[in-house]
């Protein structure tokens, strides 16, 4: 054992560090960012407003971020139609850093968190690095659904102090039934339940959010990003918006001045864009339909979408079909379910390459075999994208 591991935590040793392959490929469909670049008109006024700010980064950011907070607000009210005051919405570098925040107001040692794999992998790994025994619950092994009988059974049974949701589920990308929450709430008296929306602007219509019930569960949290649909991943701005009394118990466990004046300032720019920045979603959302479509006409089983990526199995061997698509330039990501892959919808070109690479592997990579049934929940991948 070396000097570090001998100091290290003894359940930090032996793990890996997180890490999504980044690799320099023609066409990179592995962590669900946009393949859209930020618009001009945004780039400017990012810039333009950046310069007024320059001059005063000898002081300290705006702790309480307001104007972010009440952009956001206005944001929610837009585009979900949802009104939530500026005192309900809490941000972060990244939604994994405001879902840190909530387990470690919420969490900690002698405490449970339980999630319903496969799931968004970074749940168990925050959960565990900040102390908290994480509970990997089970879906469906052949759907991977969720249902309320299966998740209020779970809850009941683990009386966890955290619960995570993921609606649309990564990696399968398919929106929870409205019901498992209120269930779920219902189920765990005790627990803070979160409610992931990371891609809820990819939904297809009709699809609730989960907004809609914070009125009356103030045990409820939702998070989002602006990762995803805002083309805005290397923005680092994640958010949640949850009961005014749950987000000041946050203020307990943030770090001092954790959002950046620049931060903060390329998030409202990108939000006073909101119309613009989002202009791309409905193109993906083509190309996500148009990838199950094409490749279900190849004997694939891709799980119907409200994501911006998909989830297709029916491959022989889904690391051989990996490495061949990286072999042609492709860069698709491996989640660690036997026989499937998931792709991010990308350009109309992007996905041609993908569905054209997907043709000619067709005939040696794809069988039969549709179901992930002997796969046990703690065989999949760990290291999921970041949110």
């Amino acid at each position: 054992m070396s000097e570090v591991d001998r100091l290290l935590r003894p359940d930090l040793r032996g793990r890996t560090a997180y890490g999504a392959p980044q690799l320099d490929v023609p066409v990179c469909l592995n962590t669900n960012e946009s393949s859209y670049p930020v618009p001009p008109v945004v780039v400017h006024a990012a810039l333009e407003a950046l310069e007024g700010d320059l001059a005063g980064l000898n002081r300290y950011p705006d702790r309480e971020f307001t104007d972010l907070r009440k952009a956001l607000s206005a944001y929610l009210e837009k585009q979900a139609g949802v009104s939530v005051t500026p005192e309900q919405v809490w941000a972060g570098n990244g939604s994994n850093e405001v879902l840190s925040h909530v387990v470690q107001a919420f969490g900690g040692p002698g405490r449970t968190a339980l999630g319903f794999t496969p799931s968004y992998s970074m749940h168990p790994i925050i959960t565990e690095t900040l102390g908290t025994t994480w509970v990997d619950g089970l879906r469906e092994s052949e759907t991977f659904e969720l249902t309320v009988e299966s998740a209020a059974t779970q809850a009941s049974a683990h009386d966890p102090s955290v619960v995570f949701l993921c609606s649309p589920n990564n990696p399968t990308g398919t929106a929870l039934p409205f019901d498992v929450i209120g269930a779920v709430l219902d189920a765990a008296p005790n627990a803070v339940v979160v409610v992931d929306e990371a891609y809820a602007e990819f939904a297809r219509p009709g699809t609730p959010s989960a907004l809609t019930l914070l009125g009356d569960h103030p045990r409820l949290v939702v998070t989002r990003t602006m990762s995803k649909a805002f083309a805005f991943a290397g923005g680092r701005l994640g958010y949640l918006v949850a009961s005014a009394e749950l987000v000041d118990a946050l203020r307990l466990v943030r770090l001092p001045y954790h959002l950046s004046t620049q931060t903060q300032t390329i998030a409202r720019v990108a939000l006073e864009h909101a119309d613009l920045m989002l202009s791309a979603v409905e193109a993906i959302k083509a190309e996500r339909d148009r990838i199950v479509s094409g490749l279900r006409q190849l004997g694939a089983t891709p799980v119907d979408s409200d994501a911006n990526f998909v989830l297709f199995g029916g491959l022989l061997d889904e690391k051989a079909t990996w490495q061949a698509l990286l072999d042609g330039g492709i860069l698709v990501r491996d989640v660690g379910i036997r026989h499937h892959l998931r792709v991010t919808a990308g350009t109309l070109e992007e996905t041609t390459r993908f569905l054209d690479a997907m043709a000619d592997l067709a005939p040696t990579h794809v069988g039969a075999l549709t179901t992930p049934s002997t796969v046990a929940p703690t065989t999949f991948e760990t290291g999921e994208d970041d949110a």
